[in-house]
């Protein structure tokens, strides 16, 4: 069972940033695959970028050139930069590891971009 922990979410003006942090139980290494989804209110759950184990990276199109999910020099932290946020982007940001055929996730952590 991997645990994760999410933060860095909270309240920023449209046009801010914001980076937030995935932190493993173990390390992510070797055939895992990590990433972020999203869920808005009154909306379903929806993948928003995932990092592979070689090093290949996937965005969904509302989110290109906007966001970056990168690893720390641990080897158990994942960080997603997210730039010019808009209220579109309001949302529990949610990490996810999968490893083995399993996928565990993290319990969320909130986004509000308002004025």
């Amino acid at each position: 069972q991997v645990q994760i922990v999410e933060s860095g979410g909270g309240l920023v003006q449209p046009g801010g940033s914001l980076r937030l942090s995935c932190i493993t139980s173990e390390g992510i290494g070797w055939r895992t695959n990590v990433g972020w989804y999203r869920q808005a209110p009154g909306k379903q759950r929806e993948w928003v970028v995932s990092l592979s184990s070689g090093g290949t990276t996937s965005y969904t199109d509302s989110v290109k050139a906007r966001f970056t999910i990168s690893r720390g020099s641990a080897q158990n932290t994942v960080y997603l930069q997210m730039n010019s946020l808009n209220a579109e982007d309001t949302a529990v940001y949610y990490c996810y590891v999968e490893r083995s055929g399993s996928t565990y996730w993290g319990q969320g952590t909130q986004v509000t971009v308002s004025s």
